[in-house]
């Protein structure tokens, strides 16, 4: 079985959040120098989505580390503009940046603040999380969902589906971990059904990873 806290309820800061904790939108708390990421293809920082407090998902390993999670997004109003290579955690359209001590390859500036997430009327979006504690079932390839027991694979599914941090990746279109692993799932969403606005595709379900070593992370987005 796999530790996963699941995302019971979003609670709309009525302040900053200026705590190491795990939230959405607002900006970063840089736990060391700031490294927002940019993406070389079109010059421009990408947009600041989440940071999570890793001690829950790595144990000691995670004590007092945070992953900050960024996605190459549109300003509000421009909904023309769509990169699909946010899909893919080698294409430095994404980025998942450790601290303190992380690795990071893409190229970033030492810059505390830049765009974050907007509610749907473009509004400023910032969130604390309400957890509750859970366990998945461990991972299982997708070969081996209809093995004996036949009748489970729905049980399971239904386990592993959902916003979490930490747990087993419902993964929906083949087994894609990131190269260069192991990774360990750091969150699983639907952006779709969130109170803030963050267009990833159609029917997507975004994860993010990080190395056991608490080293280093990657992104990656299945959409149907």
């Amino acid at each position: 079985m796999v530790p996963t806290w699941r995302i019971e309820a979003y609670v709309r800061a009525g302040a900053p959040v200026t705590a190491p904790v795990t939230k959405f939108g607002g900006q970063p708390v840089w736990l060391s120098e700031p490294q927002w990421p940019v993406n070389d293809a079109w010059d421009e920082p990408m947009r600041f989505i989440c940071q999570i407090e890793l001690g829950p998902v790595l144990g000691d390993v995670g004590r007092d580390r945070l992953a900050y999670v960024f996605v190459t997004h549109a300003e509000h109003g421009d909904e023309t503009f769509f990169d699909p290579d946010i899909a893919f955690p080698e294409e430095g359209a994404n980025a998942v940046i450790v601290q303190p001590g992380g690795i990071y390859g893409g190229s970033t500036l030492p810059r505390a603040t830049g765009p974050s997430l907007y509610h749907e009327d473009g509004t400023e979006a910032e969130y604390t999380v309400r957890l509750r504690p859970d366990t998945d079932p461990d991972f299982r390839p997708q070969h081996d969902h209809g093995q004996p027991p036949p009748d489970d694979h729905d049980q399971y599914w239904d386990q592993i589906t959902g916003d979490k941090i930490g747990g087993t990746p419902a993964f929906f279109q083949g087994d894609e971990w990131p190269d260069g692993g192991p990774w360990t799932l750091a969150l699983q969403l639907d952006p779709n059904f969130q109170p803030f606005h963050l267009n990833l595709g159609a029917a997507p379900t975004a994860f993010a990873f990080v190395s056991p070593d608490a080293e280093q992370g990657r992104m990656l987005i299945q959409d149907t």
